[in-house]
């Protein structure tokens, strides 16, 4: 989720809490309000008729009109246990005329004459429809909520942008920078002191990316090139002693032979390992149309020529044309790895098949035993089953040129075969 809509996620939430605490807040202040002065008219038009009752004057019938007037009646003692008393409450009143109820705000006093008798006075005065206040004050919440979420979120979202900008700018120029390119300079004017901060370690760990890139380019060059030397330098060597028998005998010449067969492997390793760590860097910028369809044809021909002794067919089907912008150096690595794969790995006596469509390469193989594990298949050393002459890099070569150009690689066990798919963008 982006930060914008994280905090406008955040504020809706927290403004909802607070307009809905604010609302009932209003509501009750308003209603202990309007019950305060309702109160009061009634406190005080009973105590001008307990006055009037207490002087014994004379008073008007005492029967209520409606919800509004009162009404006098004496009380025993018992019911008042020996003391006054006050009482407010909210009651619905029936009107006969109307036949309906109506709200009223009901005082019932009670006091004692100069004779000692108790009477009850109990004054009534039209009231407000509490529910019908509720509801309006909730509706009128709930379209000041709307109208001030909507004013909030709006103004928050164009703050935001103009304010967030920079961070915007910084996250485009991360995302298209590449290391050991030749990557535009960061230019982001602005005087929020978090942002600057932000783009100067940006700016300072982009250098030290690029000093450590071409340390790390300078070293595997180095280190390969250093390697090549002595392995070349003992490998000449060895071969002179070959061609050179006197003295050594059988068993001497056969260690010699292994001697030479450990160095062929490392230095197959060193090329492979120097090929990976280049893929990886990003090391190979030229590109051009690569034409898989020839490149499949000329790779399988020559690895079926190689492997003949082993029996295996190499059969090419094409149903379109595959032609994708790569360095075709990496193409012919991709195409090669995964034929070599096939051919060393595949049962004797079996078939390599080579599937060609618009956007689809495949190859597969007879299997000698069971499925590979697929998780595990790319990843380098890997090998399920150790076979002589291979150094356990080429598939994890195959996966580092499709991360690099987008494409996809996927492995299935398939009727006994191995069926390896590299998908190409369309």
């Amino acid at each position: 989720m982006k930060l914008v809509y994280r905090i406008l996620l955040h504020l809706s939430w927290v403004l909802t809490l607070l307009l809905a605490g604010w609302a009932a807040l209003f509501y009750f202040a308003l209603i202990d309000e309007v019950n305060d002065e309702v109160d009061h008219a009634l406190e005080a038009r009973a105590e001008v008729i307990v006055k009037r009752v207490l002087a014994g004057r004379a008073m008007p019938e005492s029967t209520a009109e409606g919800n509004t007037g009162y009404l006098l009646r004496e009380v025993p003692a018992e019911q008042t246990r020996g003391r006054a008393y006050e009482r407010y409450s909210d009651e619905e009143i029936f009107i006969p005329e109307r036949d309906d109820e109506e709200p009223a705000r009901v005082l019932r006093k009670t006091f004692r004459n100069a004779e000692g008798r108790w009477y009850e006075l109990t004054v009534m005065t039209p009231s407000i429809e509490k529910e019908d206040l509720a509801e309006a004050i909730f509706y009128g919440i709930l379209y000041l909520y709307l109208f001030l979420l909507l004013s909030v979120l709006l103004v928050t979202v164009l703050l935001l942008y103009r304010t967030m900008r920079p961070l915007y700018a910084l996250l485009r120029w991360l995302d298209n920078y590449t290391v050991g390119a030749d990557n535009p300079p960061l230019e982001v004017e602005t005087s929020v002191t978090e942002f600057r901060r932000l783009n100067e370690a940006a700016v300072r760990y982009a250098a030290r990316a690029e000093t450590t890139f071409e340390r790390q380019k300078q070293f595997i060059g180095n280190a390969s090139h250093e390697m090549q030397t002595p392995l070349a330098v003992c490998r000449n060597r060895l071969e002179m002693l070959v061609d050179d028998p006197q003295g050594l005998n059988e068993e001497q010449l056969g260690e010699i032979a292994k001697v030479q067969h450990t160095l062929d492997y490392l230095v197959r390793l060193n090329r492979s390992l120097l090929l990976l760590s280049k893929i990886d860097n990003g090391q190979f910028p030229e590109t051009e149309a690569v034409d898989f369809n020839a490149l499949a044809r000329r790779t399988g021909e020559d690895l079926s020529e190689i492997y003949a002794y082993r029996g295996l067919r190499f059969e090419c089907t094409e149903t379109g044309t595959l032609t994708a912008r790569m360095n075709p150096s990496l193409a012919g690595s991709l195409v090669g790895n995964l034929l070599k794969n096939a051919f060393v790995h595949g049962a004797e006596g079996g078939a390599v098949r080579v599937r060609i469509a618009a956007h689809r390469l495949e190859i597969d193989n007879d299997a000698s035993e069971g499925a590979l594990d697929a998780g595990h298949i790319f990843e380098r050393f890997y090998q399920g089953s150790k076979k002589k002459g291979s150094t356990g890099l080429g598939l994890a070569i195959v996966d580092a040129i499709c991360r690099l150009y987008g494409l996809r690689i996927q492995y299935a066990f398939r009727d006994g075969r191995h069926l390896f798919t590299v998908d190409f963008p369309e």
